[in-house]
């Protein structure tokens, strides 16, 4: 029976398992955890991890990797880091992203490239080093992802899959965007060369967001990826045409056939891991029951600023209509329900979506949320594989072995309750109404 070893770099975590030719797990993940809080990574501490996990893992004929999208590294003549490892929760280079605004006709780059100018991608972060920190501008030998420098050090060999070049905000169809190269200063050679040709076992990183959705079956635009792990983010899966992308919303890739449409939300398991610490809430805190929008509050989840739709990076959160009859589980509902809220206004974005397969960390830990989103969605929502961007590596992996691995089957569906769908309604128009009044005021 074949094995295929599957690696899921996250965000907060690096898992590591062998998976068999169904692409189901084989034995026990090895793991390590790591704190992303601040926006930026050791390179060296991180692939230590990375190391740490492989050796425990085992080995096989095949290697599936699922990478964080949007990571910025800079490496000097010698391929070693001259920089942290630059996260899309690095909002440094807001000011930059603004002035590049400016400059240039952002709904053009955003047909050219599938992203937005904001701080989650490249042409802000460069714009930033440049002004900032000039030597190292200057002394950068190659512009990197770190999954491209894991690659590199792992095998020998520096390339980017087309997935993971699709989410640094500087690649086109053609290939690296020659305008925002030309506005930043960078040639084209001090970045990876692009290919998802494997590196004898390894197969080039692809971004986690696309194996999610690989991973929980979602593959048709009908059928929506919602995950909520540290963010959160409502995907589908489309091929790949020569038009734009929607308004507000990105457009990645899976692999030069597949594009990866949706938006995400810097707020999703980062807020109830907040609101569990600043509220010291009970472990077994939940809002299972609860009348919806019965707390009389609006919460504006943007603590980590804005990705879709608006793509303000800084904007801040806000609660209304807080009272002294207001308790924490008031506050924890009125957040998960603020969640839903902006995932509606991406899934308003994507009218053919008939279904949503959820997966994360976060929504293990709060099964009512995911009943809160069937509701707020107005659509059934089904849990998917709790490993969805670990499964889709595998099923890479497998692929790369000329096996085809079935979609997964959603199970476990929360159907939307008709009798909340109203309320909820009004409760979307409140917060909608606050982060426009919120906007005027230059407080998004």
């Amino acid at each position: 029976m074949a094995r295929v070893l599957a690696l899921d770099l996250g965000s907060s975590s690096v898992r590591a398992q062998l998976h068999d030719e169904r692409a189901e797990p084989v034995g026990a993940a090895a793991q390590r955890s790591y704190d992303s809080s601040g926006g930026t990574l050791d390179p060296e501490a991180l692939a230590e991890a990375v190391e740490a996990v492989l050796a425990e893992a085992g080995t096989a004929p095949a290697i599936g990797c699922s990478a964080f999208w949007h990571s910025l590294l800079v490496l000097d003549a010698a391929d070693r880091p001259l920089t942290p490892v630059l996260t899309w929760r690095d909002v440094r280079s807001a000011p930059q992203a603004l002035a590049l605004r400016e400059r240039l006709d952002e709904t053009a780059v955003h047909a050219r490239t599938g992203c937005h100018i904001h701080p989650t991608y490249w042409p802000a972060k460069l714009a930033w080093l440049r002004e900032k920190d000039p030597d190292v501008f200057v002394r950068a030998h190659r512009f990197v992802s770190f999954a491209d420098w894991l690659l590199l050090r792992l095998t020998g060999e520096l390339r980017t899959s087309v997935s993971m070049a699709s989410g640094t905000g500087l690649w086109t169809s053609g290939g690296w965007d020659e305008e925002l190269l030309g506005e930043l200063g960078v040639d084209a050679g001090r970045l990876p060369p692009v290919s998802d040709e494997p590196v004898g076992t390894w197969l080039p990183p692809r971004g986690d967001g696309a194996c999610s959705n690989l991973g929980a079956g979602c593959v048709t635009p009908d059928r929506a990826a919602l995950m909520i792990g540290t963010s959160g983010a409502l995907r589908v899966v489309r091929p790949v045409d020569d038009s734009a992308p929607p308004p507000g919303l990105f457009r990645y890739r899976l692999d030069e056939e597949s594009a990866v449409e949706g938006g995400s939300l810097s707020d999703g398991g980062n807020l109830h891991a907040w609101l569990e610490r600043t509220l010291r809430l009970p472990g077994d805190a939940s809002v299972a029951g609860r009348e919806p929008d019965g707390h009389g509050l609006t919460f504006l989840p943007l603590l980590g600023g804005e990705r879709s739709p608006g793509w303000h990076a800084d904007a801040h959160g806000a609660i209304a209509g807080l009272s002294f009859e207001t308790d924490p589980l008031d506050l924890l509902q009125a957040a998960l329900e603020g969640v839903a809220y902006r995932f509606a206004e991406i899934a308003d974005l994507l009218p053919g979506v008939t279904e949503v397969v959820a997966t994360g960390a976060a929504l293990d830990a709060n099964p009512a949320w995911t009943q809160i989103l069937a509701d707020v969605l107005e659509r059934p929502v089904h849990r998917g594989p709790t490993e969805g961007s670990l499964r889709g590596a595998a099923i890479l992996a497998l692929a790369h072995l000329g096996i085809a691995v079935p979609p997964a089957d959603p199970h476990g569906a929360f159907e939307p309750r008709e009798d909340r769908a109203e309320t909820y309604r009004l409760a979307r128009a409140k917060q909608r109404n606050l982060y426009l009044r919120n906007l005027e005021r230059g407080e998004p």
